[in-house]
């Protein structure tokens, strides 16, 4: 079976005053239909490239230096700028971070869900009952009504939702969703969670969850991929990577997690050191500079290390990490 989404030795560069900043190299992720896999890392880790590379909306001074980016086999590099556009919205869709940054605020709701259908052959009131059936299936009280509404009129846990609404109801082949739950409280933080587990079920998607908090990753996704200065450097099952990680870095995440913290402290624990400067980054392991078991070995660049089935780790040492 073709996986939904094939991320192939992906690489990008950003042109800059210093050289060229390699914010990817050499990303090979995949993303089978009908699965939820995350993407974990603390910031500046190439997140937030990785998504503009995946609907090919790069910034100027950007380019994608080597890779391959597959949807369900069709190579969307290279591919002529109406096809993306056909693309995007019906069979890649995005859920964003903020909703009062992606919904307009001066159109209603209900105009911007319309607007959404525009390939859609269907008349005015076929596209608004489907645009309040979806609202109402997202959770929203009085869905008829919410079409009338201003974005600014709702809650953000409210419009969390419409946003959530509006990138399903093209039930797209492909969701992604960039941290969608960090500007909600905890209790909104599980409902949003619960909603994308039960509409993935439902429409069958698969579903690529970027995040930097370690518990929704855990409680929502099948697979991790950790990210660390532009390279994944671990992947596998969520269970096996968070019980057993093989990488330095996953496991030092791991312990700076608030949520597995028993007891208070005076300070959280971080992981000491900076990131290093991508315009040249280091030989060898990129996290030799920050990393506890680093050797005179970790001057060469290590090859994946498989643990357990599709686990595998970046790291001379992921073996011994993982035991």
């Amino acid at each position: 079976m073709t996986d939904t989404l094939n991320v192939d030795g992906l690489t990008v560069h950003y042109a800059t005053r210093e050289g060229a900043l390699q914010a990817l190299r050499d990303v090979a992720l995949d993303v089978p239909p009908g699965q939820i896999v995350g993407i974990v890392g603390e910031s500046g880790c190439g997140k937030s490239t990785l998504i503009n590379a995946l609907l090919q909306l790069m910034p100027e001074n950007a380019r994608i230096a080597s890779g391959a980016i597959r949807l369900e086999g069709e190579d969307l590099i290279g591919a002529r700028a109406r096809r993306l556009r056909d693309l995007r919205g019906r069979d890649i869709a995005v859920v964003f971070q903020d909703p009062m940054t992606s919904l307009n605020p001066v159109l209603t709701i209900g105009r911007q869900m319309h607007d959404i259908q525009y390939r859609e052959k269907r008349s005015t009131a076929e596209k608004r009952r489907m645009a309040a059936e979806m609202l109402g299936r997202v959770g929203l009280p009085d869905p008829a009504a919410k079409l009338d509404a201003y974005p600014h009129e709702l809650s953000g846990g409210q419009r969390q939702r419409v946003a959530i609404a509006m990138a399903v109801l093209m039930r797209p082949r492909l969701l992604i969703a960039d941290e969608p739950t960090t500007a909600l409280d905890a209790t909104l933080e599980v409902q949003i969670i619960e909603l994308l587990k039960e509409l993935q079920q439902e429409i069958g998607c698969a579903i690529l969850f970027i995040s930097h908090h370690l518990g929704v990753i855990a409680e929502l996704c099948d697979r991790v991929v950790v990210m660390y200065a532009g390279e994944a450097v671990e992947e596998g099952p969520v269970a096996d990577v968070f019980q057993r990680p093989g990488h330095p870095y996953t496991a030092k995440l791991i312990e700076c997690d608030p949520g597995r913290m028993k007891t208070r402290v005076a300070q959280l624990p971080s992981i000491p050191g900076d990131l290093p400067d991508l315009t040249d980054p280091p030989a060898g392991c990129i996290f030799r500079d920050r990393c506890d078991r680093a050797a005179e070995r970790c001057r060469t660049r290590p090859d994946r290390v498989a643990l357990r089935g599709a686990h595998w780790a970046l790291c001379h040492f992921a073996a011994e990490v993982s035991a």
